[in-house]
């Protein structure tokens, strides 16, 4: 009886939600005296799932597999989930475990409770914390299913290390890839990505052009950061659709998100509200960012985030 977890990879290699999720499994399945089984799907080094609490590994290898299909995966955590007598499903709350969750949860007829932050308060009754409105409330839910799907928010439980002892065991489940055609895939291969970034820096029209995101890059690069925009600038096309992020793009939970000449919609504002320090840079000391950030600065982002980029690779120096 235990609790089953669908770990993320891209490329082969597993994503830091992938090994959040298992640590997250490994809480719940202690909460309930079990062990924690994941599910891999055409991922390498398996075992260092071992690290983070899980006690077995159900490889999945097929190339039609490769490209993301939510309606192959969901089917194959479910025969995953019947195969092991799972009764809690761990998913993140990724753009991914969001589309999976729900089609999991209609084929074992599963009470499923998104943007989850905190382990059950109890498991009998199974009750969870979760994020709702945008983040700006939480709710006590109760799950009275037999089976339960659980998608764990971003950043919110960490990754906890838990040794295991792991077995790998090769899992063959029918493959129905459904209606889904992927045509083509593009990625940035070369940067960080935003949905896996520890820190994004953001910018807005306050930056005046295209012409002028080196400042954005610069100060991204030095970070080890991703780059981010508002919508307003996706829409005028000086960054691409990709780097918009907000309610209405891409969400973000980094640890650290730096809005530089936005001044903060409410869209915007509730798409990076999970971030947990969030910084403006801004000349406009009534810009609303300013309500919802952490720390600000009023000022030329053309004076203060050359100074700031500068500061910052003086710091890496003298501590490299």
């Amino acid at each position: 009886m235990s609790v089953l977890v669908f770990t993320e990879s891209e490329g082969g290699a597993f994503k830091k939600i992938a090994h959040e999720a298992v640590s997250y499994a490994k809480g719940i399945a202690d909460m309930m005296g079990t062990s924690v089984t994941a599910i891999a799907i055409n991922a390498n080094n398996s075992n260092e799932l071992g690290n983070f609490g899980a006690s077995k590994v159900l490889e999945v290898s097929n190339n039609d597999l490769n490209t993301f299909n939510a309606e192959a995966y969901a089917d194959i955590i479910t025969q995953a989930a019947k195969a092991e007598g799972a009764e809690v499903v761990i998913v993140t709350s990724s753009a991914n475990g969001k589309f999976i969750a729900p089609l999991i949860a209609v084929n074992l007829e599963a009470g499923y409770v998104p943007n989850v932050t905190e382990l059950p308060k109890s498991s009998a009754p199974f009750i969870v914390k979760h994020s709702v409105y945008t983040n700006k409330a939480f709710s006590m839910t109760e799950i009275n299913t037999t089976a339960k799907v659980v998608g764990l928010a971003k950043n919110a439980y960490g990754v906890k290390e838990n040794a295991t002892d792991i077995t790998n065991e090769t899992f063959t489940p029918a493959i129905n890839v459904g209606g889904v055609e992927v045509v083509s895939v593009d990625k940035a291969t070369d940067k960080v990505t935003i949905a896996d970034a520890e820190v994004v820096v953001s910018g807005g029209r306050g930056l005046k052009g295209p012409e002028n995101w080196h400042l954005i890059e610069d100060l991204a690069t030095t970070l080890g950061a991703a780059t981010a925009c508002s919508k307003p600038v996706s829409d005028m096309g000086w960054r691409p659709h990709s780097e918009h992020v907000g309610q209405t793009g891409k969400p973000v939970a980094s640890t650290l998100y730096i809005a530089i000449g936005i001044s903060g919609a409410i869209q915007h504002l509730a798409g990076i509200n999970s971030s947990k320090v969030k910084v403006v840079i801004n000349n406009d000391a009534e810009a609303p960012f300013f309500k919802a950030a952490d720390y600000g600065i009023v000022g030329d982002a053309f004076e203060v985030v050359p100074q700031l980029t500068e500061k910052l690779k003086a710091f890496k120096a003298q501590n490299a």
